[in-house]
């Protein structure tokens, strides 16, 4: 088969990874490891195939439609196309994921018309996709946001030749959970002192019905208050039926999720919060995921309240894992500005580009 005509095979999402069918989705998660593998390095993103299945099983707000891309029979990558289905969105986030020998060849060509056309198909005129640009020496290209750059390596080459533009630049922090704990206790104290009207609630999931409301009501907000800069963001609604589908994409993959949150003594309301992830492996790097203070009550350090109580007892909870992985916008300053004070340390950085349909 000629590299200019690759077969793009649509994969059946199977039940179970033990069901008959499952052997192009266990093929996919494959590829998708040694992809991450190549660019960046290191496993930190390895996922097994029971990990990423129940993120790929049907979804009323989000269909992820996901493809082999093949040589023969030989995988060389894979295509996504996530659609959200909230009312009235103009976005699909196409993402092409192709092993380094496959690179040049028009392979990344014809899977994007192939995603172009799909996201035309479903009446979206706004693509948006977050790539991982290593550090390299050469031409930068600095975000219109006016804080981070990344190279102008092979994929900004590519996504600047398909008409797409650098929006933002997102910064990948690690932090070492074998470190010592006195710094990080001395942070979680000061914190508490600040936030004198707040109380600290922990849970792994499943989320407890009583925090069902606040977790969903804070989670919409990750759409709306995160840093965007000239992205396109659909406002998200969650509900407990949402809530239990993403408690659930954890459970059954097999994942652990913390959550630390902080609640308003005087109304109750739930009003920050922090997670941090682990897979099956517990020798693997943990991830801090969502982070956020909601707006009405900034100013009394819950950001760093949250995120060092969360560490505390992330240490003894996921004891060997070895450190703990999280994003930010190179322009979210109050959240690198914990994040740094923590002890995090930047590690790669990450384009998210846009183009507009025409």
């Amino acid at each position: 088969m000629s590299p200019s005509t690759p077969e793009i095979r649509r994969i059946a999402v199977p039940a179970s990874i033990d069901a008959a069918d499952a052997a192009d989705f266990r093929r996919m998660v494959a590829v998708r490891n040694r992809v991450y593998r190549e660019v960046a390095g290191h496993d930190d993103h390895t996922m097994t195939p029971r990990e990423l299945l129940p993120i790929f099983q049907p979804d009323e707000h989000e269909r992820r439609p996901v493809w082999l891309v093949l040589e023969g029979d030989e995988p060389i990558g894979r295509l996504g196309l996530d659609v959200p289905l909230e009312a009235g969105s103009r976005t699909a986030y196409p993402y092409i994921e192709l092993i380094r020998d496959a690179w040049g060849r028009g392979v990344g060509t014809v899977a994007h018309a192939y995603l172009e056309e799909l996201a035309r198909a479903e009446g979206r005129s706004i693509l948006q996709t977050w790539v991982e640009h290593p550090a390299a020496a050469g031409e930068h290209l600095a975000a219109p946001t006016g804080f981070g750059a990344v190279p102008k390596d092979h994929a900004a080459r590519f996504l600047l030749r398909h008409g797409y533009a650098l929006e933002q630049v997102v910064r990948m922090s690690v932090y070492d959970l074998t470190g010592p704990r006195d710094a990080l206790m001395a942070h979680a104290e000061r914190a508490r002192v600040a936030a004198s009207g707040y109380r600290v609630l922990q849970w792994e999931l499943p989320t407890p019905e009583a925090y069902v409301d606040g977790y969903a009501w804070m989670k919409s907000r990750m759409s709306t208050d995160a840093p965007s800069a000239a992205l396109e963001t659909d406002e998200e609604t969650w509900d407990a039926a949402r809530l239990h589908r993403h408690d659930a994409e954890y459970l059954d993959g097999g994942r652990r999720l913390l959550v630390t949150a902080a609640q308003h003594i005087a109304t109750g309301e739930l009003c920050a919060f922090n997670e941090l992830a682990i897979g099956p492996d517990p020798t693997a790097a943990s991830h801090q995921e969502d982070t956020l203070v909601l707006s009405a009550h900034r100013g009394h350090r819950l950001g760093m309240l949250v995120k060092a109580v969360g560490l505390l007892a992330w240490r003894d909870l996921a004891a060997h894992s070895p450190r703990v992985i999280t994003y930010n916008a190179e322009e979210n300053r109050p959240m690198l500005d914990i994040n740094e004070a923590l002890g995090f340390a930047p590690a790669s950085y990450e384009g998210v580009w846009k183009k507009v349909l025409d």
